[in-house]
């Protein structure tokens, strides 16, 4: 639902909360696929998300919906992607420094 935001001819795009929450998953090679409760599915490229980039097939897959689907929580990659997010189409907003320090963590654990 478009709404007109007064004289200036902008419109302010209204999306229900509802909508909002994802009721499954998929992680290919390229994307983060979300399936939506209204029935659409968004995909975002995994790119945007270096943790899920940089994971493996089996560390992608091991993930689980939080906050009633608001988002979705990888354990062992200690990745968090918001369902808003991704519908608004915002990246990861981690710091290089930090992803930095994650790489590190993951090669002495390994």
């Amino acid at each position: 639902m478009n709404r007109s935001s007064g004289n200036l001819g902008m419109t302010t795009l209204v999306i229900d909360e509802w909508s909002l929450r994802a009721v499954g998953a998929q992680l290919t090679d390229e994307a983060l696929v979300v399936d939506l409760a209204d029935g659409r599915s968004v995909s975002v490229p995994l790119v945007w998300y270096p943790r899920l980039l940089r994971a493996s097939t089996k560390e992608r897959q091991q993930f689980r919906l939080i906050g009633s689907g608001e988002g979705i929580h990888w354990e062992l990659l200690d990745e968090d992607v918001s369902v808003e997010g991704i519908v608004a189409g915002r990246r990861s907003m981690e710091s290089a420094e930090s992803f930095r320090r994650w790489l590190e963590d993951r090669k002495e654990r390994a």
